[in-house]
């Protein structure tokens, strides 16, 4: 099967436009954060609901992927040729998921003074699994597919 590259306005299925990220680089500009907040937050908390989290950390992954979104938009340079702004947005939103799974593991205890090593976890343990970036890729572009389903059909 031969694979057909896409026009990049065929592959960014959200909208994704310029004039609105630029605007977005105005943080009292509230119409084009809600534009912005209606467009991807139900995208967001859907690919983090996929990646295992529970409806609460689910929602705090949309808040501060949004929050993280306006601090970064005043430095953030929109060019489709080096990376889509879907691209950028997975990026945060992976690493606000992942803030959210570390939140998850019991806070780590120094052993007693004079204690042996070996109650530590093995560092094998502590090194991510690199399947779970796949899954999350996986479940990312599923629910932009199912997101932009949604868009056309209403």
């Amino acid at each position: 099967m031969m694979i057909v590259p896409m026009h990049p306005s065929e592959s960014e299925l959200l909208p994704t436009r310029r004039s609105l990220i630029e605007r977005l680089r105005d943080w009292e500009d509230q119409s084009s954060w809600r534009d912005f907040f209606n467009t991807y937050w139900k995208f967001i908390y859907g690919v983090a609901i996929r990646s295992g989290l529970s409806d609460f950390e689910a929602e705090d992954v949309v808040q501060e992927t949004v929050l993280s979104v306006a601090k970064k938009m005043p430095e953030f340079v929109y060019d489709p040729a080096k990376c889509s702004f879907k691209g950028w947005l997975m990026h945060v939103t992976r690493l606000r998921i992942m803030d959210q799974l570390r939140r998850r593991q019991p806070a780590f205890h120094q052993p007693p003074e004079g204690g042996a090593d070996s109650q530590r976890t093995p560092t094998v343990e502590r090194v991510p699994d690199p399947a779970a970036g796949a899954e999350l890729d996986a479940a990312w572009d599923e629910e932009w597919h199912s997101q932009k389903r949604r868009v056309t059909s209403s």
